[in-house]
């Protein structure tokens, strides 16, 4: 199978290598000089005490690769929109277009049955541009938990993690969904196929809505976050209001909201990739997993006060990072 990784960062360049392990036809869509020493010298990935290098085409112009079986986004949810032209490039008539980004996707209500069926969201893609370029059609979700990092330009160190689950929006185990499963775990990854892949989106969007904007505003670890009595009871509200919205719109979470912020103690002292991302100066993915919660409350008419705000001011703080002027 021929399959591209747009946006082949941390993530997209472990998830690449292990499908060309898997001997599938891998190219990495990247840039800068992440996209030079990969051309240069190869991908060194480091798994553990394990080191391998592996030589993949790279490009940063997706026009070379031509179109593909599949092609991953494994980019930035806000990177999508201003890559279209390229995306399009790689679309053949029955490309599948593997949404792995944070927080809620743009095709969300794609086939849903009842009234919001094939509603757009604004949040996550304004004016349906999106939607219109790719088509909803072609989308796998994908929920991505392997932590990785570029150590430097050209090598990938994994952190933690090999489970991608994947499914299809109306939960049917296609031939396409499946033959993907099987590449990834051929390649040494978890690819399970979900009915339910939007609920699987939501389990991990849960604690993401609440610790990565208080983690941005606050500079604080997870741990710090849930050792603080009073900071841990607002990350509580939040949730407990995006668990109502998910339950407006029939999913239910598999664990209970302590369970889930245990869980997030748990792992210690971890800097969410909100914090990163404005420590270095990145654009934040606050839509996606924040302002598409909101969106969705209003939607179905959840009342989320803690949700609203936190929503304000962590986008006032992106604006000011930013150095945008204030109206």
């Amino acid at each position: 199978m021929r399959i591209a990784i747009y946006g082949a960062g941390a993530i997209g360049a472990y998830l690449g290598a292990h499908l060309a392990e898997a001997g599938e036809d891998v190219t990495l869509i990247a840039r800068g000089p992440h996209l030079e020493a990969m051309r240069a010298n190869g991908l060194l990935l480091i798994e553990g005490e394990t080191e391998r290098s592996l030589r993949l085409p790279s490009t940063a112009n997706p026009h070379d690769a031509g179109p593909q079986d599949y092609v991953v986004l494994a980019m930035k949810a806000h990177q999508v929109a201003p890559a279209l032209e390229g995306i399009r490039a790689l679309l053949g008539p029955d490309t599948a277009v593997v949404t792995a980004q944070n927080g809620i996707p743009w095709w969300y209500f794609y086939g849903m049955p009842g009234p919001h069926r094939n509603r757009r969201l604004e949040s996550v893609d304004p004016g349906g541009r999106i939607w219109d370029a790719i088509g909803p059609e072609r989308a796998l979700g994908c929920v991505v938990y392997p932590a990785c990092e570029i150590a430097e330009p050209g090598v990938v160190r994994h952190i933690e993690g090999d489970r991608f689950t994947l499914g299809e929006p109306d939960g049917s185990r296609s031939t396409r969904v499946e033959s993907l499963a099987k590449a990834m775990i051929r390649g040494g990854l978890k690819a399970p196929v979900r009915a339910r892949i939007r609920g699987e989106l939501w389990l991990k969007l849960w604690g993401n809505v609440a610790f990565n904007p208080i983690s941005a505003l606050t500079r604080a670890t997870l741990e710090e976050i849930c050792r603080d009595r009073a900071t841990r009871k607002y990350v509580r509200d939040v949730m407990l209001e995006a668990q109502a919205v998910a339950r407006a719109l029939g999913e239910e979470m598999a664990v209970d909201v302590e369970q889930r912020i245990q869980g997030a103690q748990n792992v210690g002292a971890h800097r969410t990739s909100m914090l990163q991302d404005l420590e270095h100066g990145r654009e934040m993915e606050i839509e996606a997993i924040v302002g598409a919660v909101a969106e969705l409350a209003r939607i179905t008419g959840v009342e989320t006060p803690a949700l609203d705000g936190l929503y304000a001011i962590v986008k006032l703080a992106a604006r000011l990072a930013a150095g945008t002027t204030l109206p």
